[in-house]
């Protein structure tokens, strides 16, 4: 099924700010619709995610797995994006924590013990082996699939800390990043896209994503 862009390159041109960047929404409150990200299997720097705030429409960068993707429905892989839809269940930042009952029971910890130690650990452990940590930015906003494969992620403790891996949207210790094939399957941001994110997501928010060529089954 061929798949439409997201929007003509003239359009998204007149969104971005400079063409290089998005224009952060400065108050909270909520999204209209579901986010939307297109990944550009071709071009990944014209990869992008857009959302709806009554009649504004934010248009943003963003990057995605280093393997490229899988299609919708099938399974989560590590290097990989997954499509298809997929609905809020946590949102983690130093200044917001906001998780689906389910999962802090599955945790075993209390709220208040995830609220003020999770994302200061993720974020703590330094994936690449780089020697550099911060990997996730300022925050993380943790996605379930809608109606598909469940995700096979679990809490845990690595390198010492207790933590949560899942398939999210989060930011990056290095915003040239962005648009990049570079993740280990989430979708990232630049930090002002994922502050406004932030302060707009609730949980249950829908995100959709598709690519506009063939995915890995």
């Amino acid at each position: 099924m061929r798949r439409r862009p997201l929007l003509a390159p003239l359009a998204l041109c007149m969104l971005l700010v400079g063409c290089g960047g998005s224009r952060p929404v400065q108050d909270g409150s909520a999204l209209t619709g579901p986010v939307r990200i297109a990944l550009d299997l071709k071009n990944p720097s014209r990869s992008t995610g857009v959302f709806t705030r009554g009649e504004q429409r934010s248009v943003f960068k963003v990057g995605f797995g280093r393997n490229g993707v899988t299609c919708a429905g099938t399974r989560f892989e590590e290097g990989y994006t997954p499509l298809g839809r997929f609905r809020v269940n946590a949102i983690l930042s130093k200044d917001r924590f906001v998780m689906a009952p389910a999962l802090i029971a599955q945790s075993g910890k209390s709220e208040t013990e995830l609220k003020t130690t999770l994302f200061r650990n993720m974020n703590a452990i330094d994936f690449s082996g780089d020697g550099v940590s911060g990997e996730y930015g300022i925050g993380y906003v943790s996605l379930e699939p809608i109606g598909s494969v469940k995700q096979p992620f679990a809490f845990n403790t690595y390198d010492g800390m207790f933590r949560w891996y899942s398939f999210a949207i989060h930011g990056s210790n290095d915003d040239a990043r962005i648009g990049q094939t570079v993740t280990g399957g989430c979708i990232n941001v630049a930090a002002p896209v994922l502050t406004t994110l932030l302060s707009l997501v609730q949980l249950g928010d829908e995100v959709v994503i598709t690519a506009n060529g063939p995915c890995t089954p």
